[in-house]
């Protein structure tokens, strides 16, 4: 009887997890709401604060598996704040690929530093919940001399 406790426990505890996950997974919408936001906040407080607080992993722009990056409207390719990796920040990603072999930093870049500035982008890219290359889609939006994108997976 405690065996089949436990398998049902366990059981029960896989599905919760399953049902979790799937419940944390950000949406297009709240993607673009989160690159508005943190639009705003970098206009009122500026850079370094922005920043940092991107990077911040319990700060208010990282949410289910959302999260904002940043990198500056001069096409160079160093990533100013990443709230998944702080590792990437200071380093030029530019030539970074997805799982087909496209320029993903090169694709967001120039389209934030085109005529509207903003739009989205998609690309392959490994899923950490899943573990698997999965589609990925992020929405960019150029800020003055910044441009600040958050992704969703589909």
């Amino acid at each position: 009887m405690k065996k089949l406790f436990t398998v049902m426990f366990a059981g029960l505890m896989m599905l919760t997890a399953l049902g979790t996950s799937a419940a944390e997974k950000g949406t297009a919408d709240e993607a673009v709401a989160m690159v508005k936001k943190a639009a705003e906040f970098l206009k009122k407080n500026g850079k370094e604060k922005a920043f940092a607080e991107f990077n911040n992993p319990k700060g208010q722009f990282i949410q289910k598996d959302l999260y904002i990056f940043a990198f500056g409207a001069n096409g160079d390719g160093v990533e100013l704040a990443n709230g998944a990796n702080i590792k990437l920040v200071g380093k030029n990603v530019l030539e970074m690929k997805d799982a087909d072999g496209k320029f993903l930093i090169k694709d967001i870049l120039a389209l934030g530093m085109g005529k509207e500035g903003k739009g989205w982008v998609d690309y392959k890219w490994p899923n950490p919940s899943t573990g698997t290359v999965d589609g990925k889609r992020t929405y960019v939006e150029r800020v003055d001399d910044v441009v600040i994108g958050c992704g969703i997976y589909k």
